[in-house]
C-alpha cells in the first residue's frame, strides 16, 4: 500500500479510553450515574425511559443494553454505537478527542 496509510492501533485507544472512561461518559451519556462500578444512563439510540438496563462496566469498558442485546467490549464500540459509526471511524475519532493520532 501507498501513502500515509497505518493499522489502527485499536487496543492502545481502547486502553487509554478506559483509562479515561468516566470522562467520557459525562460527555456521552450525561443523564448517567454511578452505581456501584458501572454508569447507568439511558440509551439515547432507543426511546429509554428509565435508568437500568444500559450499563457500563468502568473498569474494564464493557457494555450492554440488556433491553435490547446490544453489547460490547470497550468505549471504541461504544462510541460506534452512539454514533452509528463503523468501528475504524469511530477509534479515530476517539484518538483525536484523546489527543493522540490513530
Amino acid at each position: 500500500m501507498t501513502g500515509n496509510w497505518k493499522p489502527i492501533e485499536f487496543a492502545a485507544i481502547a486502553e487509554l479510553a478506559r483509562i479515561n472512561l468516566q470522562t467520557l461518559l459525562a460527555e456521552w451519556l450525561p443523564d448517567g450515574r454511578i452505581i456501584g462500578r458501572e454508569w447507568v444512563a439511558l440509551n439515547p439510540t432507543r426511546a429509554d425511559r428509565s435508568r437500568g438496563s444500559f450499563r457500563i462496566n468502568l473498569d474494564s469498558g464493557l457494555w450492554a443494553d440488556f433491553a435490547t442485546d446490544d453489547k460490547g467490549g470497550d468505549a471504541i464500540s461504544l462510541f460506534a454505537y452512539l454514533n452509528g459509526m463503523q468501528q475504524g471511524q469511530a477509534a479515530r475519532a476517539l484518538a483525536q478527542r484523546l489527543g493522540v493520532q490513530a
